[in-house]
């Protein structure tokens, strides 16, 4: 859960064997035919922006954030953390669901923030074999 005009970040962490996999965030139902991903890493590009939403994937923790800045009412809804892998190989990609909530901010004007303060929430999703906890 977030406030209208701050931030909020989800943390995945995801097992060794999809390290060098890309990662990505989408609004549900995030089906590959609609091209639902907001943002997704490569091999190349570690870290994405993509409008007010970005995404860092830090291989040496085996974790990935995304972050949403300066939100919105209509930014909630589910969306998902994925991991893609290749329809080359016959897989399907891992995701995990993510609820976002957006409340009303303050009535008074927000100060500006600093870009080194933590977001307002910070999620930590982990996954384990099959299944995410």
């Amino acid at each position: 859960m977030g406030t209208v005009g701050g931030s909020l970040s989800v943390q995945c962490q995801y097992e060794k064997e999809f390290k060098e996999n890309n990662k990505y965030w989408c609004k549900s139902p995030c089906l590959a035919s609609l091209r639902t991903k907001i943002v997704e890493t490569t091999k190349s590009e570690r870290e994405v922006r993509s409008g007010r939403v970005s995404i860092r994937d830090h291989p040496a923790t085996l974790t990935f954030t995304v972050t949403l800045e300066s939100l919105t009412e209509s930014d909630e809804g589910t969306y998902r953390c994925g991991i893609h892998r290749p329809w080359t190989e016959g897989l399907i990609d891992l995701t995990f669901p993510v609820e976002v909530s957006v409340s009303p901010g303050e009535s008074h004007t927000p100060s500006p923030r600093p870009s080194s303060r933590l977001p307002d929430l910070y999620l930590v999703t982990r996954w384990s074999g099959q299944t995410w906890n």
